[in-house]
């Protein structure tokens, strides 16, 4: 019994070696999926992103020309749609012809203040001579006076004498009224070279308004939300619909904060859409966001990305959304909003401490000092 027992139990100890190694492999594919997802990051919460504008056209009018469709991709510098432009087109010859005849008014004005400018000229030199004639009665009298007494003159020659330096005043006090009249008379171009000014800044702003009827793609791109046709009135500064920027598509990957150590702007990175996993794209990461609502039943981070937990009752980390610029996108494949898998290359701490070394201890020309 012995012995039969002895052979049934090392018949039995090896049994127990496979459920050991299955352990163990079990144990050493844990640690290679837990430092690969350390080495290389990946998520598949991810989406496509592109930057949109409004487009919103700068004057007020309906639209005569919509040379569009809905999601149809447009050029940089194609007709997106028009404005009637006869109002403006009004504006502009009612400035152009405001500024012909003020230019055909300044120089007659000119000449009519030339005119009072020689009048007042003119009333000048008569107050001058009348000046000389007044001081040339006031000696003549000055000097006769004294001559009376010793009769040398007659009361009739000294009566003239007064006679004609009252006359020489008053001929004195004319000419200088004449003269402060003629002065006055005398005009100025001056707000009409102003006036000029304003029509030229008006006919500057026609011609904007009038170029702004016409709206272009601004970059090359693709035409959403549109929701308009000809007839429609549009108001200045009001969307009319979006455009997409389709010369840059981008990736936006939400990652654990764990994860986020060694990933730098410039990591390198593999994505595929959900819509054809078969076709990988590369790309860079352009930016790592530092702010997300933090969902802590506080106040709502307004402005912050929106990140929900997919766990609620264990305590899990926050991911954080990082933006990867595509190199070569598919224009017919990025959609905004598409579902993505993002895989991150990033630089190891160590590789990156001995390259900044290496860049330290390089002379300007590159070689080592």
């Amino acid at each position: 019994m012995t012995a039969a027992h002895s052979t049934d139990a090392g018949k039995q100890r090896p049994r127990t070696w496979p459920a050991m190694l299955l352990i163990v492999l079990a144990v050493i594919a844990l640690i290679a999926v837990i430092w690969r997802v350390d080495t290389v990051p990946r998520t598949d919460d991810a989406f496509a992103y592109a930057d949109t504008i409004g487009v919103s056209p700068e004057v007020s009018g309906k639209i005569v020309t919509l040379a569009v469709r809905n999601n149809q991709a447009v050029k940089q510098g194609d007709l997106l749609f028009e404005i009637d432009p006869r109002p403006y087109q009004f504006a502009l010859q009612r400035a152009q012809a405001a500024l012909a005849q003020l230019d055909a008014q300044i120089p007659l004005t000119q000449r009519t203040v030339n005119a009072q400018g020689f009048s007042a000229d003119a009333a000048k030199s008569a107050v001058v001579r009348a000046q000389t004639a007044a001081k040339q009665a006031g000696d003549t009298l000055a000097r006769m006076e004294p001559l009376i007494a010793k009769g040398y003159i007659s009361a009739d020659e000294l009566d003239r004498a007064h006679t004609a330096q009252r006359a020489a005043q008053a001929e004195l006090a004319a000419a200088q009224s004449q003269a402060r009249e003629a002065q006055a008379a005398v005009s100025s171009v001056a707000a009409l070279v102003a006036q000029r000014a304003v029509l030229t800044a008006e006919i500057a702003t026609a011609q904007l308004n009038l170029e702004y009827a016409t709206v272009r793609a601004p970059f090359d791109g693709r035409v959403v939300e549109l929701r308009t046709s000809i007839g429609q009135f549009v108001s200045a500064q009001k969307p009319v619909f979006t455009l997409i920027d389709t010369r840059h598509w981008y990736v936006v990957a939400n990652f654990r904060e764990n994860e986020l150590g060694n990933i730098r702007p410039g990591t390198r990175a593999t994505v595929y859409l959900m819509s054809n996993t078969r076709i990988r794209f590369s790309g860079s990461v352009d930016s790592i966001g530092f702010g997300v609502d933090p969902q802590d039943g506080g106040g709502t981070a307004n402005g912050l990305p929106n990140i929900q937990r997919s766990i609620n009752w264990v305590h899990v980390a926050q991911r954080f959304p990082v933006k990867i610029l595509i190199d070569h996108p598919d224009p017919q494949m990025f959609r905004i909003g598409t579902s993505a898998v993002a895989v991150l290359q990033p630089e190891r701490r160590e590789d990156r401490e001995d390259r900044d070394n290496r860049n330290n201890h390089a002379t300007p020309n590159g070689a080592p000092s």
